[in-house]
């Protein structure tokens, strides 16, 4: 065993330029020792080293295939990513640029299609720490995790937050005391009753009800009740027609009111005015009116 570890270190030399360590290499060449050892026939009349080599590099590349991968593909395309890395290196050098797909496909004589999944394949091979230092951002101290974006619940929060203080009014003084000492002040039932002074049963019960009470105004339709509306000023009625049919002046006076009846007579100014404007009674329970109605609707 010894006397071949040598053998084995300068097998796994051969690949220190890969992104695996060279402890791993040196490891996994020694297991493929190993296994030579115990195959090797001493019947057979070959040189242990003959039988050893090509042992000890297909361990190592069995390692490469199943361990060094980040995310797990299938072994044909393992193998046609491989092969494309390879094409890609020897293009390189011969073209002294990029080669383009088409040309990677001609020199392996593959599929179009596969030989672009073996390129997308190729980053699967490893993965990148999300605690790896932008290449933008290394002044600043920022690492990729920094760039990814999260979903913000603040929003939705906000508006928990306002149904919930909507809905709070609807509860009674005690049932709001009751729900602050028992989920913001974390009491338990038996000590709310000591402090209410009633028992452990009533405040099951005032709980209970109260967060009932809460759901039901809580739900879709409660809250489009709850939503305030405002009135559209073109539904408000019309003040004209409402004092021309119950103002107690004359029948001419209420004519000009309507817009019915002849022009007012430059000296009454008073009839004019309210011509124009109405009484402040009149105005007071047209008002009321339009507000009884918005708010019915």
């Amino acid at each position: 065993m010894r006397r071949f570890l040598p053998l084995a270190r300068s097998l796994a030399l051969r690949y220190q330029h890969s992104h695996e360590p060279l402890d791993d290499l040196l490891q996994v060449a020694s297991l493929g020792l190993l296994k030579a050892i115990d195959r090797f026939d001493c019947e057979r009349e070959i040189a242990f080293s003959s039988y050893a080599v090509p042992t000890i590099l297909g361990e190592i590349k069995r390692h490469f295939r199943d361990r060094t991968w980040a995310v797990r593909v299938p072994r044909g395309l393992q193998e046609l990513t491989l092969n494309v890395e390879r094409a890609v290196s020897e293009l390189t050098e011969q073209l002294r640029r990029q080669p383009t797909v088409a040309e990677i496909t001609a020199q392996l004589g593959a599929d179009e299609e596969r030989v672009l999944e073996a390129l997308q394949a190729r980053h699967a091979h490893r993965a990148v720490s999300f605690d790896v230092p932008r290449a933008d951002d290394d002044e600043r101290g920022g690492t990729l995790a920094d760039a990814l974006g999260v979903l913000d619940d603040g929003y939705a929060r906000a508006e928990d937050r306002a149904t919930t203080q909507r809905a709070m009014v609807t509860l009674t003084a005690r049932e709001r005391d009751v729900l602050k000492m028992r989920f913001e002040q974390d009491m338990t039932q038996a000590e709310i009753g000591t402090v209410i002074g009633v028992s452990q049963m009533q405040i099951s019960r005032i709980i209970r009800q109260a967060i009932a009470r809460l759901h039901a105004t809580t739900t879709p339709a409660a809250r489009a009740e709850m939503t305030p509306t405002v009135p559209d000023p073109s539904s408000r009625p019309d003040v004209r027609p409402a004092l021309a049919v119950s103002s107690d002046l004359p029948l001419s006076d209420c004519c000009t009111r309507s817009g019915r009846g002849p022009p007012p007579r430059q000296d009454s100014p008073r009839c004019c005015q309210e011509a124009e404007h109405g009484s402040q009674e009149e105005r007071d329970r047209v008002d009321r009116a339009a507000s009884y109605s918005a708010d019915r609707h």
